[in-house]
């Protein structure tokens, strides 16, 4: 499983529209493998969605998100979290945990 948070000096970043870096967790067996640091280059909302679909992201991580951006999520299949802050490291296992919960089903 690959999941993407949204980040900023390593908290989960409060707009996936306008997220400029996202941290790739590579998960095996219930446990973080790699971490990831990758940049956006100014790519925005929609066409975000399609970069993590590229890269084989199965699942977002972020604070907020907008409609527009829901629909290319769900058109690319990629599950979200949103309205959640900390530390991204914090979110993963809680969300790793069952404790965070995808805001819709695709």
């Amino acid at each position: 499983m690959r999941i993407a948070v949204t980040y900023e000096d390593g908290k989960v970043f409060e707009h996936f529209g306008k997220s400029e870096r996202f941290m790739i967790y590579d998960i095996e067996a219930g446990k973080v493998k790699i971490k990831t640091l990758i940049n956006t280059n100014g790519k925005r909302r929609g066409a975000l969605a399609h970069i993590l679909k590229d890269i084989g992201v199965d699942a977002l991580i972020c604070g907020g998100v907008g409609e527009g951006a829901m629909r290319a999520l769900k058109e690319a299949e990629v599950r979200f979290c949103s309205g959640i802050t900390g530390e991204t490291d914090e979110a993963v296992e809680r969300f790793l945990k069952g404790e965070i919960k995808p805001d819709s089903a695709l």
